[in-house]
């Protein structure tokens, strides 16, 4: 059972963090890099997706966090599918022999979780789920960091980890990149929407590749909007003018299809 309840405030909370998410530019290749392992393989996580009603998205960044993608590996926690899991949860699954395909594991990891009975696929839900895939731990006991397993390689994460189980550190820092950022710019590269999400209506400053003057402040202003997710770099490119247009109607000035 969950430790923590989702109230409209941690909705309200999670729904900020999102939306004022801003990536690190020297993570963003890496990030990059994990999208188009997760695209090539979307098709495996689709399976699983339509077996259990739970969005792709959702199975492919939980697989990141807990075995790096790897289709050899648990999706509980990165044991290999050779044997059951050895580390917590311990013994899984319960049915069948291994070794075990990555799908058997996978179905057996999210029913386990109850996952397969939870119906709110909104931003929060989702967060909300992922933040408790992982644990409490950080929210219960050190809630002046956020959780890295959703926020590295943000501006919502500095440092502080658990270095190993109830081993706490301050200047411990997560290297791997948190979930909730891999979703936002899977988001910004319009991969991804989410349940209940509207695109609304928008402002104003020039089509350009290379930054310019105000450039990330029209950015930080799109993000306020639901739905629009726009990586705040300076140069208000194709999809900063996309943005644009779904807030004001119109491109940006210089925008080649105006």
């Amino acid at each position: 059972m969950p430790t923590v309840n989702l109230t409209q405030n941690l909705r309200d909370e999670y729904q900020n963090l999102f939306d004022t998410c801003q990536i690190k530019t020297e993570k963003l290749s890496e990030i990059e890099n994990i999208i188009t392992r997760i695209l090539n393989n979307q098709i495996r996580y689709e399976t699983v997706s339509n077996e259990l009603g739970i969005p792709w998205y959702f199975i492919s960044v939980i697989h990141n966090m807990e075995s790096s993608l790897n289709f050899n590996s648990h999706l509980h926690n990165g044991d290999p599918l050779s044997s059951r899991t050895t580390h917590v949860p311990a013994g899984r699954p319960l049915a069948g022999n291994p070794p075990f395909t990555w799908e058997q594991s996978a179905e057996d990891s999210l029913t386990f979780q109850r996952l397969d009975q939870w119906s709110d696929w909104s931003l929060p839900g989702i967060l909300y789920k992922i933040e408790e895939y992982n644990g409490w731990g950080y929210r219960r006991s050190h809630p002046d960091v956020l959780s890295p397993y959703l926020w590295s390689g943000s501006n919502n994460y500095t440092s502080g980890k658990y270095v190993a189980d109830g081993r706490w550190s301050d200047t411990a820092v997560s290297n791997q990149i948190g979930a909730a950022v891999i979703l936002r710019r899977m988001a910004e590269k319009r991969i991804v929407t989410f349940d209940g999400e509207t695109l609304p209506k928008k402002p104003y400053v020039y089509y350009s590749s290379k930054r310019i003057d105000y450039g990330e402040q029209l950015q930080q202003f799109l993000n306020q909007f639901p739905g629009i997710r726009v990586l705040v770099d300076g140069a208000p490119g194709q999809k900063t003018s996309d943005a644009f247009k779904l807030v004001t109607g119109n491109y940006l000035s210089g925008d080649p299809r105006v």
